[in-house]
Protein backbone atom coordinates (compact mmCIF):
# COMPACT_ATOMS: atom_id res chain seq x y z
CA UNK A 1 0.00 0.00 0.00
CA UNK A 2 1.25 3.48 -0.80
CA UNK A 3 2.46 5.56 2.15
CA UNK A 4 2.76 2.59 4.54
CA UNK A 5 5.77 0.61 5.75
CA UNK A 6 4.97 -1.64 8.69
CA UNK A 7 3.82 0.53 11.56
CA UNK A 8 4.92 3.78 9.91
CA UNK A 9 2.98 6.07 7.59
CA UNK A 10 4.52 8.75 5.38
CA UNK A 11 2.56 11.84 4.41
CA UNK A 12 3.47 14.20 1.59
CA UNK A 13 1.27 17.22 0.93
CA UNK A 14 1.84 19.89 -1.73
CA UNK A 15 -0.33 23.00 -1.56
CA UNK A 16 -0.28 26.06 -3.85
CA UNK A 17 0.37 29.57 -2.59
CA UNK A 18 -0.14 32.82 -4.44
CA UNK A 19 3.31 34.43 -4.87
CA UNK A 20 2.08 37.69 -3.36
CA UNK A 21 1.41 35.81 -0.09
CA UNK A 22 4.61 33.77 0.14
CA UNK A 23 6.23 36.42 2.33
CA UNK A 24 3.36 36.00 4.80
CA UNK A 25 4.16 32.30 5.07
CA UNK A 26 7.85 33.03 5.66
CA UNK A 27 6.91 35.54 8.35
CA UNK A 28 4.69 32.94 10.03
CA UNK A 29 7.56 30.44 10.12
CA UNK A 30 9.86 33.08 11.60
CA UNK A 31 7.29 33.69 14.34
CA UNK A 32 7.02 29.97 15.09
CA UNK A 33 10.80 29.61 15.32
CA UNK A 34 10.97 32.66 17.58
CA UNK A 35 8.34 31.20 19.94
CA UNK A 36 8.92 27.42 19.85
CA UNK A 37 6.62 26.95 22.84
CA UNK A 38 3.73 27.14 20.37
CA UNK A 39 4.71 23.60 19.33
CA UNK A 40 4.92 22.08 22.81
CA UNK A 41 1.69 20.14 22.44
CA UNK A 42 2.86 18.67 19.14
CA UNK A 43 6.38 17.82 20.33
CA UNK A 44 4.90 15.76 23.15
CA UNK A 45 3.25 13.35 20.71
CA UNK A 46 5.70 10.45 20.55
CA UNK A 47 4.04 8.74 17.59
CA UNK A 48 5.18 11.56 15.29
CA UNK A 49 8.69 10.98 13.95
CA UNK A 50 9.11 14.36 12.32
CA UNK A 51 7.33 17.00 10.28
CA UNK A 52 8.86 19.43 7.81
CA UNK A 53 7.44 22.37 5.89
CA UNK A 54 9.37 23.83 2.95
CA UNK A 55 8.50 26.69 0.62
CA UNK A 56 9.26 26.02 -3.05
CA UNK A 57 9.04 29.09 -5.25
CA UNK A 58 7.65 28.71 -8.73
CA UNK A 59 11.09 29.17 -10.34
CA UNK A 60 12.89 26.69 -8.05
CA UNK A 61 11.60 23.41 -9.45
CA UNK A 62 14.44 21.33 -10.93
CA UNK A 63 14.83 20.79 -14.65
CA UNK A 64 15.67 17.15 -15.45
CA UNK A 65 15.23 17.56 -19.17
CA UNK A 66 11.51 18.21 -19.19
CA UNK A 67 12.05 21.93 -19.65
CA UNK A 68 11.66 24.79 -17.23
CA UNK A 69 8.21 24.84 -15.69
CA UNK A 70 6.11 27.98 -16.06
CA UNK A 71 4.00 28.05 -12.93
CA UNK A 72 1.65 30.67 -11.56
CA UNK A 73 1.95 29.64 -7.91
CA UNK A 74 4.59 29.01 -5.30
CA UNK A 75 4.13 25.78 -3.35
CA UNK A 76 4.34 24.56 0.21
CA UNK A 77 5.76 21.06 0.66
CA UNK A 78 4.87 19.23 3.86
CA UNK A 79 6.37 15.83 4.64
CA UNK A 80 6.04 13.74 7.77
CA UNK A 81 6.44 10.23 9.17
CA UNK A 82 4.36 8.89 12.02
CA UNK A 83 2.89 5.81 13.65
CA UNK A 84 -0.84 5.31 13.79
CA UNK A 85 -3.58 6.12 11.35
CA UNK A 86 -4.06 9.04 9.00
CA UNK A 87 -7.07 10.27 10.99
CA UNK A 88 -5.28 10.07 14.34
CA UNK A 89 -2.42 12.13 12.99
CA UNK A 90 -4.55 14.94 11.62
CA UNK A 91 -6.78 14.90 14.70
CA UNK A 92 -3.68 15.46 16.83
CA UNK A 93 -2.98 18.58 14.76
CA UNK A 94 -6.49 19.95 15.12
CA UNK A 95 -6.76 19.10 18.82
CA UNK A 96 -3.19 19.85 19.88
CA UNK A 97 -2.03 22.97 18.04
CA UNK A 98 -4.87 24.42 15.96
CA UNK A 99 -3.33 27.90 15.95
CA UNK A 100 0.06 26.55 14.94
CA UNK A 101 -1.44 24.49 12.13
CA UNK A 102 -3.25 27.54 10.82
CA UNK A 103 0.08 29.37 10.72
CA UNK A 104 1.75 26.47 8.92
CA UNK A 105 -0.69 26.76 6.01
CA UNK A 106 -1.79 30.38 6.41
CA UNK A 107 -0.92 31.33 2.81
CA UNK A 108 -2.03 28.13 1.10
CA UNK A 109 -4.83 28.64 -1.38
CA UNK A 110 -8.29 27.81 0.02
CA UNK A 111 -6.92 26.49 3.31
CA UNK A 112 -10.03 26.09 5.52
CA UNK A 113 -8.29 26.30 8.94
CA UNK A 114 -7.74 23.30 11.18
CA UNK A 115 -11.00 23.59 13.13
CA UNK A 116 -13.44 22.07 12.37
CA UNK A 117 -11.33 19.07 11.47
CA UNK A 118 -13.46 17.65 8.63
CA UNK A 119 -12.76 20.44 6.10
CA UNK A 120 -9.11 20.37 7.19
CA UNK A 121 -8.88 16.63 6.50
CA UNK A 122 -10.63 17.06 3.16
CA UNK A 123 -8.09 19.73 2.20
CA UNK A 124 -5.13 17.52 3.13
CA UNK A 125 -6.64 14.54 1.31
CA UNK A 126 -7.09 16.52 -1.91
CA UNK A 127 -3.52 17.85 -1.85
CA UNK A 128 -1.76 14.72 -0.59
CA UNK A 129 0.66 12.98 -2.95
CA UNK A 130 0.93 9.22 -2.49
CA UNK A 131 4.40 7.83 -1.82
CA UNK A 132 4.78 4.69 -3.91
CA UNK A 133 8.24 3.82 -2.58
CA UNK A 134 8.68 4.20 1.16
CA UNK A 135 11.58 2.48 2.92
CA UNK A 136 11.53 1.86 6.65
CA UNK A 137 14.55 0.19 8.27
CA UNK A 138 12.41 -1.20 11.11
CA UNK A 139 8.93 -1.84 9.67
CA UNK A 140 7.85 -4.00 12.62
CA UNK A 141 8.76 -1.42 15.25
CA UNK A 142 7.38 2.00 16.04
CA UNK A 143 9.47 4.77 17.56
CA UNK A 144 8.52 3.82 21.16
CA UNK A 145 9.50 0.20 20.39
CA UNK A 146 12.96 1.28 19.29
CA UNK A 147 13.48 3.49 22.33
CA UNK A 148 12.33 0.63 24.56
CA UNK A 149 14.75 -1.78 22.87
CA UNK A 150 17.62 0.65 23.46
CA UNK A 151 16.75 0.87 27.14
CA UNK A 152 16.73 -2.94 27.39
CA UNK A 153 20.08 -3.10 25.60
CA UNK A 154 21.65 -0.64 28.03
CA UNK A 155 20.33 -2.66 30.97
CA UNK A 156 21.73 -5.91 29.55
CA UNK A 157 25.14 -4.35 28.90
CA UNK A 158 25.24 -3.04 32.46
CA UNK A 159 24.46 -6.53 33.78
CA UNK A 160 27.17 -8.01 31.57
CA UNK A 161 29.72 -5.66 33.10
CA UNK A 162 28.64 -6.69 36.60
CA UNK A 163 28.61 -10.42 35.89
CA UNK A 164 32.14 -11.32 37.02
CA UNK A 165 32.49 -9.26 40.19
CA UNK A 166 29.51 -9.92 42.51
CA UNK A 167 28.48 -13.13 44.20
CA UNK A 168 25.64 -15.14 42.62
CA UNK A 169 23.23 -13.76 45.20
CA UNK A 170 24.28 -10.17 44.50
CA UNK A 171 24.02 -10.70 40.77
CA UNK A 172 20.55 -12.18 41.19
CA UNK A 173 19.46 -9.04 43.01
CA UNK A 174 20.97 -6.87 40.28
CA UNK A 175 19.24 -8.97 37.62
CA UNK A 176 15.84 -8.71 39.30
CA UNK A 177 16.27 -4.96 39.74
CA UNK A 178 17.22 -4.55 36.08
CA UNK A 179 14.31 -6.72 34.97
CA UNK A 180 11.87 -4.66 37.02
CA UNK A 181 13.26 -1.43 35.57
CA UNK A 182 12.68 -2.53 31.96
CA UNK A 183 9.66 -4.80 32.30
CA UNK A 184 7.44 -2.28 30.55
CA UNK A 185 9.91 -2.20 27.65
CA UNK A 186 9.68 -5.92 26.86
CA UNK A 187 6.98 -5.54 24.27
CA UNK A 188 6.44 -7.39 21.02
CA UNK A 189 7.68 -5.69 17.87
CA UNK A 190 4.83 -6.80 15.69
CA UNK A 191 2.44 -4.82 13.55
CA UNK A 192 -0.15 -2.21 14.27
CA UNK A 193 -3.86 -3.14 14.09
CA UNK A 194 -5.02 -3.65 10.53
CA UNK A 195 -6.41 -0.40 9.18
CA UNK A 196 -7.49 -1.86 5.84
CA UNK A 197 -7.02 -4.90 3.60
CA UNK A 198 -4.46 -2.96 1.56
CA UNK A 199 -2.43 -2.32 4.69
CA UNK A 200 -2.66 -5.98 5.66
CA UNK A 201 -1.45 -7.07 2.21
CA UNK A 202 1.46 -4.63 2.34
CA UNK A 203 2.49 -6.01 5.72
CA UNK A 204 2.29 -9.58 4.41
CA UNK A 205 4.56 -8.69 1.51
CA UNK A 206 7.17 -7.43 3.96
CA UNK A 207 6.91 -10.39 6.33
CA UNK A 208 9.82 -12.34 4.82
CA UNK A 209 12.09 -9.33 5.09
CA UNK A 210 11.17 -8.74 8.73
CA UNK A 211 11.71 -12.41 9.61
CA UNK A 212 15.11 -12.42 7.93
CA UNK A 213 16.14 -9.37 9.93
CA UNK A 214 15.10 -11.05 13.15
CA UNK A 215 17.15 -14.15 12.28
CA UNK A 216 20.16 -12.00 11.42
CA UNK A 217 19.87 -10.20 14.75
CA UNK A 218 19.54 -13.51 16.62
CA UNK A 219 22.74 -14.76 15.00
CA UNK A 220 24.64 -11.81 16.46
CA UNK A 221 23.63 -12.57 20.05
Amino acid sequence: MSNVAGKAYVMTVVTPMRPCLTWVQRLAYMAIRAVPSTLNSLLGLLFIHFGRWAIIKRNQWPDYGQGRQKLQNDYLLFSSNFNGTWDQYLDSFSDGIPTGVDLFWVSSTKFPRSIPSTPFKDYIRVNQVDTDYYYNATPGAAEPDIKAALRVRRAVLTLAQQHDSPTPEEFQKAYVAALCSVQNDLGYQGYAPVASDDTKNADSNREDYVNNQQKAAAALI
